[in-house]
């Protein structure tokens, strides 16, 4: 039996977004428990040559964004790098998870072959569907959130590896 490309793309997302959404709650929780500048943690880093929480979730959230559009044959819309503070971080996840929800299986089903280009570090690059979801987007969005992850974790934000995967 085979999964389709629908079922192996949106729903994961979607629960990632979520995911990440209840462990950026918990960041934000936490500053307030603490009396910590949520700032620190908003622009907090495992190490300095690495992006920020904030990029993190814009990556994890654009990534997903792009690659359902991409996968139905449309071209993702950009939206700017705005967010300063939990409140702002948590509305472009939830923003995407709108956009996501709003897709249809036929959208996305049998996409596998379809080619899809884009630019990638000035390059562009083109992948089949099914390597573009395998390679490419579903091992992005599980990185970026699990950095984000990491950041909160490394700064004492109480979560664990049940906050990272969900209600199973």
């Amino acid at each position: 039996m085979s999964i389709s490309m629908y079922k192996a793309s949106v729903p994961v997302c979607i629960r990632m977004l979520n995911n990440l959404i209840g462990i950026l709650e918990k960041g934000a929780a936490h500053c307030e428990e603490k009396g910590i500048d949520p700032t620190v943690l908003v622009n907090g880093r495992l190490f300095p040559d690495m992006f920020p929480l904030v990029r993190q979730v814009q990556i994890a959230s654009d990534i997903a964004k792009r690659g359902a559009a991409r996968l139905a044959g449309l071209e993702p819309e950009t939206v700017p790098d705005t967010e300063t503070s939990f409140d702002d971080m948590i509305g472009r996840v939830r923003g995407v998870i709108a956009f996501l929800e709003a897709f249809e299986p036929a959208q996305i089903d049998g996409s596998e072959a379809r080619p899809i280009t884009f630019k990638l570090r000035g390059a562009d690059v083109t992948f089949d569907g099914q390597t573009f979801l395998l390679n490419f987007v579903l091992p992005n969005v599980f990185f970026h959130i699990t950095t984000a992850y990491n950041i909160l974790r490394h700064n004492g934000v109480v979560i664990g590896k049940p906050d990272y995967l969900g209600q199973l």
